[in-house]
C-alpha cells in the first residue's frame, strides 16, 4: 500500500530532471500520474508503467492554455479525478538586466507564471464544479518557486519576478479555493538540474560527491518526498513555501515586519529621515540579512 493509493496527480515539466523524480515518486506510491513536457513525456510515462504503475503522457507547453484544459481532462478521463498539481515545468534565460530582451523575458514568465496558471485555472474549474455536485475530496497544488524568487540573484531579473509570483499564487490559491478543499503550497529546492549544469556559479557546488556512502545531497530524488507528503490527503499545510534538498527540509515564516515606527499623524520627510536613519532600522535590517543564510555555501 503506498501512501498515495487512490490520488491522481499532474506534474509539469516531468520529462527529466526534478519533474521526472516527482512523477516517479507519486507513481511508486500509488498514484495515477499525467506526465507533462515538451517532450519525453511518453517515455517517462512508460518507464512508469514498466514498474507497475499507472501513468499517461500528455506533451505540449503550459504556457498553451489549451494545454492546462487538456492536462485535467487527461486526468478525469484517464483515472476518473484530479486530486494533485504539481507544477513544475520551467525555463532559464539569463542577462543582467539592461541586456535581457522583451522575448527572454516573456518566455520565462510565461512558462513558469502563466504555465502554472493554466493547470492551476483547469483544476481549480472542475474542483470548483465537483464540490457544487457534492464530491468533496483534499486536493493539493505544489508550486515550484526557487530562493531566486525569495531571495533574488544576480542575472535572473526574468525568473526571480517568475519563482517569486509562483510563491505568491499558492497564498491566493489557498484563500480562494480552500473552501473547495484545496491545499496549496509551494517547494524552493536546491538540486541538480540541466538549469543548474549550465550555470558556473551553481555546477560545482551542487556536483556529485566522490566516495560510497556518502549523500548526494543535490541529486533531484531527494525533492521528490517532500513532493509526495504534500500531495497526500492527510497532509495539513496550506499557503506555505518550504525550503529542501538532501537532508533538508525548511518552513519559510514569510513576509513580516521586523521593525516598525508609528504616529498618530502625517511623518514629515525631515521626521522620517531622522528616524529611518537611527541605529533602530540599520540594524533590523542587517538583522534581516543575516536571515538569509546560503545552502551548503550556495548563494541564493
Amino acid at each position: 500500500m503506498g501512501q498515495l493509493d487512490g490520488r491522481v496527480a499532474v506534474v509539469t515539466g516531468a520529462g527529466g530532471g526534478l519533474g521526472r523524480e516527482h512523477a516517479l515518486l507519486l507513481a511508486a506510491e500509488g498514484a495515477g500520474v499525467v506526465v507533462n513536457d515538451l517532450s519525453n513525456a511518453k517515455a517517462v510515462a512508460e518507464e512508469i508503467v514498466a514498474a507497475g504503475g499507472e501513468a499517461v503522457a500528455v506533451e505540449g507547453s503550459v504556457a498553451d492554455m489549451a494545454v492546462g484544459e487538456r492536462l485535467v481532462a487527461a486526468a478525469v478521463e484517464s483515472f476518473g479525478d484530479l486530486h494533485v498539481v504539481v507544477n513544475n515545468a520551467g525555463v532559464v534565460r539569463d542577462a543582467m538586466v539592461w541586456n535581457m530582451t522583451e522575448e527572454q523575458f516573456d518566455l520565462v514568465l510565461d512558462v513558469h507564471l502563466k504555465g502554472a496558471f493554466s493547470v492551476i485555472r483547469a483544476a481549480a474549474r472542475y474542483w470548483r464544479e465537483q464540490s457544487k455536485n457534492g464530491a468533496t475530496a483534499d486536493r493539493s497544488i505544489i508550486n515550484t518557486t526557487s530562493s531566486a524568487g525569495l531571495h533574488g540573484n544576480v542575472g535572473q531579473w526574468n525568473y526571480s519576478a517568475a519563482k517569486a509570483g509562483l510563491a505568491i499564487q499558492v497564498v491566493n490559491a489557498a484563500i480562494e479555493l480552500g473552501r473547495y478543499g484545496v491545499r496549496a503550497n509551494a517547494i524552493a529546492p536546491m538540486a541538480r538540474t540541466a538549469m543548474l549544469a549550465g550555470n558556473p556559479g551553481f555546477s560545482a557546488a551542487v556536483a556529485a560527491p566522490q566516495g560510497e556512502g556518502v549523500l548526494d545531497r543535490y541529486h533531484p530524488k531527494n525533492v521528490s518526498p517532500l513532493v509526495g507528503y504534500l500531495a497526500g490527503a492527510d497532509c495539513p499545510f496550506s499557503g506555505q513555501v518550504f525550503s529542501v534538498t538532501g537532508g533538508h527540509v525548511g518552513l519559510y515564516g514569510g513576509w513580516s515586519l521586523g521593525h516598525r515606527i508609528d504616529a498618530d499623524r502625517q511623518w514629515s520627510v525631515k521626521e522620517l529621515a531622522a528616524e529611518l536613519g537611527a541605529d533602530s532600522f540599520p540594524k533590523a535590517i542587517e538583522t534581516a540579512r543575516q536571515r538569509l543564510i546560503p545552502v551548503e555555501g550556495v548563494t541564493p
